[in-house]
């Protein structure tokens, strides 16, 4: 998409549709279209914030004195504690030069171990199970073009039509052409209403539902036994625990008919051509990656992946929640998709970053884990965080006891483009620029780079957030090697990913513009790109003055000549062509030692959370298509607040019925963790055995004040698809009135905090009892 000045709207631009951009040809949602009216001052910070005493409010201030501020409590901190008592953490719509700089800055400036991202949330368990499997993790290994050319494909766990709208023309354009959808969801979304065949499990069993499919499979005699034996290990063993998951049992476990089971494994065996795509249902769970690497084995023993138009691919969930995972903000990674604990991948960044690999910090704790830690006064505990891009009092789980530890801190700066709930609790918060006011790169879910050029001036008292790591590194220190100027920085990620899982040393900003992007893994062949002969077919795509700020791509209804994803690269007459990039991997072999991909022998086994006597109905949490991740930015524009205006509780009939509940009325949800109170949404689309909460709002419809934050032991992602919860008609605290907690968060501001309603907490119950500053 573009921009184009308008002085009728709020922030003096609007949207122009880029409609030869491949993927979306221009089409947003709501999202999309109104996000330019974030970018108007009436509603972002615009100006540094600093708490001048303990307790007090937060004032205006100049840059020179928050800087200062932020200098002396994070020094301060470490000459008392030590390094790794400073954390930092980042988020997934940071750029892949502001990701590559943050985890920079913190291992060299801060020296400390303590960082991780909100994206640990997201695509962790996926991004685990796909790199066990394949032997690196890109999200899709496949361009978004090949979906409506497949036969048959099994979505997992995602509610594409609402979260990802731009994308449903490939479902739409999979059901034209002939091919089928199945979509596994407890709920009937608006995706469901696409689905020729819709598999409801109970919340936590789409593991046991992957293994009983598995079942069907070999039982039918359906196995592709010459893929495996040529492009696979591990299938014995494999064979083994799904056969130990008979259908029969699968139904009684998962209640999906057997006879859907049936149909499922009919519909996606027959297919030529099959893929299996996950997202955040089957990932958000305390054994997600299991689950997942589930489905990953029913894909291999049918032999999709590797082959045309067919495999496996993990739907990512943020703005750059590809690129954001991969260049070193994670707890145990180096740029390149690197291991901090591989001493040949520390000695080649040091070699760039130019210090000793041996000053380097090792892996540090994950996203959960280091929340947990702030604020306590043991010798391992994190007395003082750099948060970007993140707003964890609303998006973590066991929300209300993370913002208890994050008013525990010492001291707390945040950057960001809103005064988020997280903000409110800081010690200094920085104003930064936001995406049409910044160049950068960002890496979509196909592993496609694409470029975000400035569009837009930002106000005056703001700066981007490689100014405010450049201005603090010099403050403390580092006078050079935190350059302010976005492709300065990319040449030096190019420099430090060469050669490791994710490869970008031979995409340059130039390449991007003229071929619409460049997939990864792209290593520099040392040749030079002849200009005019770059992919892109019309340049930049640039028209009456617009700016493009990026998009999603490929038109599978185009002439696929004319694809980027399917066009070579031009060399010099005399010279090796540059690489090409990488559009569809494993063709020839997968990322690991061998070339064969890995079979992983997993068993069903229970949410860490079921329900009991006291806690009898599962809560399982997500997004609606109006509002975003916590609701920062969008509970901030009128017309996506008109369209979703607070939280809800969905209910089936029948459990309405049986609690007495009109539609609308407010409901309480209480898990062992804490209570939420919202109005009742009645609805047949649900189990009777489920509710629904999205996760958008704080204060007293917080969702994740619920969630339970059991993790992954391999990815770290904390179990947000299902915890037990109990769920009765709201009884008002006294002196409270009747709507305390129904509408928290609504309205065209969105940004004020109101605190959980603790009525009728259980005991060892966990809610927030203020919200005054710390």
């Amino acid at each position: 998409m573009g921009l184009r000045p308008d002085p009728g709207t709020p922030a003096g631009l609007r949207i122009v549709e880029r409609t030869d951009f491949p993927v979306n040809r221009g089409a947003l949602c709501g999202k999309g279209r109104t996000a330019p009216e974030v970018l108007a001052s009436r509603v972002r910070l615009t100006e540094p914030l600093v708490r001048r005493s303990p307790g007090g409010p937060l004032e205006p201030a100049g840059w020179d004195e928050a800087l200062d501020r932020v200098v002396e409590g994070l020094t301060a901190t470490r000459r008392r504690y030590g390094a790794d008592a400073v954390g930092v953490f980042g988020g997934g719509g940071l750029t892949n030069e502001k990701a590559y700089t943050l985890g920079k800055f913190a291992r060299l400036v801060l020296g400390t171990s303590q960082i991780d991202y909100n994206g640990r949330f997201c695509m962790s368990s996926a991004a685990a199970a796909g790199t066990r499997a394949f032997g690196v993790d890109r999200g899709l290994p496949f361009p978004l073009a090949d979906i409506p050319r497949t036969g048959c494909v099994i979505l997992v766990g995602s509610n594409l039509v609402e979260t990802m709208p731009p994308a449903l023309r490939y479902l739409t354009e999979l059901k034209e052409n002939g091919g089928s959808l199945i979509v596994v969801d407890p709920r009937r979304t608006r995706t469901v209403e696409h689905a020729d065949l819709h598999l409801a499990p109970r919340p936590g069993t789409d593991l046991a539902l992957a293994l009983g499919l598995l079942h069907l499979v070999i039982a039918g005699g359906w196995v592709d036994e010459e893929y495996i034996a040529g492009r696979t290990t591990g299938w014995p063993e494999a064979r083994a625990a799904a056969m130990a998951h008979w259908p029969e049992l699968v139904e009684r476990i998962t209640g999906v008919p057997l006879p859907a089971m049936r149909e499922a494994v009919e519909r996606f065996r027959t297919a030529e051509h099959a893929m299996v795509l996950t997202a955040r249902g089957p990932e958000q769970q305390a054994k997600g990656t299991e689950t997942v690497g589930a489905w990953i084995n029913l894909a291999l023993a049918t032999g999709r992946p590797g082959r045309p138009l067919s495999g496996y691919g993990c739907l990512t969930g943020q703005g750059n929640g590809q690129g954001g995972r991969e260049h070193g903000q994670k707890a145990d990674q180096l740029p390149g998709y690197r291991m901090l604990a591989d001493a040949d991948a520390r000695a080649h960044v040091a070699g760039v970053w130019g210090v000793d690999p041996d000053s380097l910090p090792g892996p540090g704790r994950s996203a959960y884990e280091l929340l947990d830690a702030l604020g306590r006064d043991t010798p391992d505990g994190v007395r003082s965080l750099l948060l970007l891009a993140s707003n964890p009092v609303v998006s973590a789980p066991r929300a209300a006891h993370v913002e208890e530890r994050m008013r525990a801190l010492d001291f707390l700066v945040v950057c960001d483009v809103v005064l988020s709930e997280s903000a409110e609790l800081a010690d200094v918060v920085l104003p930064v620029t936001q995406w049409a006011e910044e160049t950068g790169t960002m890496t979509n879910l196909e592993g496609r780079v694409i470029l975000r050029r400035k569009a837009a001036e930002p106000p005056t008292g703001c700066r981007s957030d490689l100014r405010v790591m450049h201005d603090l590194a010099a403050r403390m220190g580092w006078e050079k090697g935190f350059p302010t100027d976005p492709e300065e920085v990319f040449e030096e990620l190019r420099r430090a990913s060469a050669g490791g899982k994710a490869d970008y040393s031979g995409i340059t900003y130039r390449r991007i513009i003229e071929e619409d992007g460049v997939f990864w893994p792209c290593p520099d062949t040392g040749a030079e790109v002849v200009p005019g002969t770059g992919t892109g077919g019309e340049g930049s795509g640039e028209a009456d003055g617009e700016e493009p700020v990026g998009g999603w791509e490929d038109d599978p209804s185009n002439d696929h000549s004319a694809d980027p994803a399917d066009r070579p690269a031009a060399g010099t007459p005399d010279g090796p062509a540059p690489h090409p990039g990488t559009p569809r991997m494993f063709l020839d072999r997968f990322a690991t030692p061998d070339g064969r991909a890995r079979f992983v022998p997993v068993q069903h086994r229970p949410s860490a959370e079921e329900p009991d006597a006291d806690y009898p109905l599962f809560l399982t949490t997500g997004r609606v298509q109006a509002q975003y991740q916590s609701g920062a930015q969008t509970r901030r524009v009128a017309e996506l607040n008109a369209a979703a205006p607070g939280p809800f509780v969905q209910v089936h009939p029948r459990l309405a019925e049986r609690l007495g509940v009109a539609e609308g009325e407010p409901l309480a949800v209480t898990s062992r963790r804490g209570r939420a109170v919202a109005p009742a949404r009645i609805t047949p689309d649900i189990r009777p055995d489920t509710v629904f909460m999205p996760f958008h709002w704080p204060g007293a419809g917080r969702a994740n004040t619920l969630t339970n934050p059991a993790l992954d032991p391999t990815s770290r992602m904390p179990e947000f698809k299902v915890c037990a919860v109990r769920v009765e008609p709201a009884r008002p605290a006294p002196g409270a009135g009747d709507s305390a907690g129904v509408d928290a968060g609504a309205g065209a501001g969105g940004g004020a905090v109101q605190p959980p309603v603790a009525v009728g907490s259980p005991a060892g119950s966990e809610v927030s009892s203020a919200t005054q500053p710390r």
